[in-house]
């Protein structure tokens, strides 16, 4: 998990730490530190924000105070749900507790949402008014959803939990109601999903999603339909095992497809109108899983402290450190480099951008050269999933991440594969939040 990022020697900690060259590295807290720690504030707990706040303790120790300020107790991993769709994992096992951060790396945690970034005043406002100041701040809030219609023109905002809009992309309580609607499925009933345009979180996650339900419907409900709505021109990654599958199933394919509007008529129920290939077409669900298109997270937070361009955050991919308001970094699903938006490559970025900001905070030049990796398996079936991995390289004449491998796939879904993916799942959980 992005070992290519970790460089950190021991005579740099330690004097990141400000504790004597003779001391242990097993004591990072227990030095004389020479001078008030600097202060990082950590906005979100996901996967790029959970690792940024955990390796900024471990690597700055007690020359570094991190608060991370974020609302949730823990945090439901969007990583393995489709598992739970198929009934395969419970979603309590996808819950993971901040607790290890605090207890362990002496993270401070605010339960709050940020409302207010003020980057020329290095300052961030709490729901409750409260103003907190940092030295380096570092934005992962993921993603968020665009708007969409209803047949009327009024808009529907995904992002609102009471809007209808069952899209399940983010682990918690959709996940359970998307099981719960599957499950309440007829035999001979309709399961339609939509896929956005790219890029969106997690590639191969609707593809991977529609083999996993559609397994499950042919073994439970085997008289029932799948249908495929992608914005994409094809199936994006994956292409030979995914479609294999999609043959293998039934699942009806479509790709090319603009959404023009939904019409929910209960969470997880009603139709959705799109365009293909010139004409509009409106398809009735049983079951209807939109995933809407995607942008930054906190989109209207991080427009109002500067921080976009458009759907997403320009950042020095070095450093992941802000284009535009400087002090500020960007990382995981919001930053705007060409990496896939996904869990462990945002636990390898936050790598990068912890070792950048202890650099900076020290005013120790910052490694020139930060490599990163992506790697994701995809279940296809309860018992059988693919493995996906790509390695990326800081490319400075184009500022951006290039890839020093070709996009590795498994090949055909294999049950050694399928078991592999819960270890792999295992350590990235405990690296990024134990």
């Amino acid at each position: 998990m992005g070992k290519q990022a970790v460089r950190v020697n021991r005579r740099q900690f330690l004097k990141w730490a400000g504790i004597g060259v003779g001391a242990t590295l097993a004591a990072p807290y227990t030095g004389i530190v020479k001078a008030a720690p600097h202060r990082v504030i950590v906005v979100g707990g996901g996967f790029a924000g959970a690792t940024a706040a955990k390796y900024l303790k471990l690597w700055g120790g007690g020359s570094v105070d991190v608060t991370l300020i974020e609302p949730r107790s823990s945090y439901h991993s969007p990583i393995l749900s489709n598992l739970v769709l198929n009934g395969n994992l419970q979603p309590s096992q996808l819950e993971i507790p901040y607790s290890y951060l605090t207890s362990r790396y002496r993270v401070a945690h605010r339960k709050q949402a940020v409302t207010v970034i003020d980057g020329a005043g290095k300052t961030v406002e709490l729901q409750d008014g409260t103003r907190l100041n940092y030295d380096r701040l570092i934005v992962a809030p993921g993603m968020s959803f665009k708007p969409l219609q209803d047949p009327n023109g009024n808009e529907i905002d995904p992002n609102d939990q009471t809007s209808g809009i069952l899209h399940a992309w983010k682990g918690g309580q959709q996940v359970n109601d998307l099981r719960a609607a599957l499950v309440g499925m007829r035999n001979g009933d309709t399961f339609v999903m939509t896929i956005p345009p790219s890029p969106y979180r997690c590639p191969p996650g609707p593809y991977e999603r529609a083999c996993v339900v559609a397994d499950w419907l042919r073994r439970n409900r085997p008289d029932s339909k799948v249908i495929v709505l992608d914005a994409n021109p094809d199936i994006v990654v994956e292409k030979d095992s995914f479609g294999a599958r999609f043959s293998q199933y039934g699942v009806e394919y479509r790709a090319n497809v603009r959404i023009r509007s939904v019409a929910p008529t209960a969470p997880g129920t009603g139709s959705v109108t799109v365009s293909i290939g010139g004409e509009t077409q409106t398809f009735s669900a049983d079951v209807l899983n939109v995933i809407p298109a995607q942008q930054a997270g906190a989109h209207g937070l991080l427009m109002s402290a500067g921080l976009l361009n458009g759907d997403w955050a320009p950042v020095d991919a070095k450093t992941f450190e802000s284009l535009q308001v400087t002090g500020i970094h960007v990382i995981g699903d919001s930053q705007g480099t060409s990496v896939p938006k996904a869990g462990h490559i945002a636990n390898s970025e936050a790598k990068v951008c912890a070792e950048a900001v202890l650099n900076l905070l020290h005013n120790q030049p910052v490694y020139a050269a930060p490599k990163i990796n992506s790697a994701c398996y995809s279940p296809v079936s309860a018992t059988e999933a693919t493995w996906l991995t790509a390695g990326y390289a800081y490319d400075s004449a184009k500022n951006n991440w290039v890839k020093i491998t070709t996009s590795a796939a498994s090949g055909p879904p294999t049950t050694k594969h399928y078991y592999e993916m819960f270890g792999w799942a295992k350590n990235l959980f405990s690296d990024s939040f134990a």
